[in-house]
């Protein structure tokens, strides 16, 4: 497993699963053209990039291209990577037809393909994880999952963090681990108030 310290933004959820079999690092999906008008998303791709980066790995082909160039112009603060995959005709196995463009996309590329992509857009990585992360046993301890009122404290936690309100637990622990230490983490907990936790 490959361990980045940017975030990596994808265009879909194929995509993420795919990523996410080689990768620990959060990954972000854009949801096609919605990334357009989602202004939450938006905002936490920025907060991301101006803490760490991020790291754009979108499909080569013309839909792919455009989404690139709206983060980019999207994102003008910030440190911006970019990843390229290859233009190789084929079709991914879930799909009844090639695309658009007739070109495989990131969910069907090889994972060496991917490993050099990563290696050429100039972004470090480990082959070991992010020492002590927040996992999920940190998050049901806390009160964050698991127990009725779960919900009410991750609202609560989402504005702490200022990050966008619909993040379901899952994507709040990615979030997390994305922008805090697990000690910052834990300090912040501590700091909800009594009637939250």
């Amino acid at each position: 497993m490959i361990h980045l310290r940017q975030a990596v933004v994808v265009e879909g959820k194929y995509d993420k699963i795919r990523l996410s079999s080689l990768i620990d690092a959060p990954i972000l999906v854009t949801n096609g053209f919605r990334i357009f008008h989602d202004r939450e998303q938006m905002a936490l791709l920025r907060r991301l990039a101006r803490q760490d980066g991020l790291l754009i790995l979108t499909d080569s082909d013309t839909a792919g291209f455009r989404i690139r160039n709206y983060l980019k112009s999207a994102i003008p603060q910030g440190k911006l990577f970019h990843a390229y995959i290859p233009e190789i005709l084929g079709k991914e196995p879930r799909k009844k037809q090639p695309s658009k463009e007739g070109t495989l996309g990131v969910e069907g590329m090889d994972r060496q393909i991917l490993i050099e992509a990563l290696q050429k857009s100039g972004v470090l990585f480990t082959e070991q994880p992010k020492p002590d992360p927040v996992t999920r046993l940190d998050f049901y301890e806390a009160g964050l999952s698991g127990s009725p009122d779960s919900s009410a404290k991750r609202l609560f936690l989402l504005r702490e963090l200022g990050l966008p309100k619909y993040l379901s637990a899952g994507a709040l622990l990615q979030a997390v681990n994305a922008l805090m230490t697990r000690a910052e983490f834990l300090a912040l907990v501590q700091r909800l108030p009594q009637e939250r936790r």
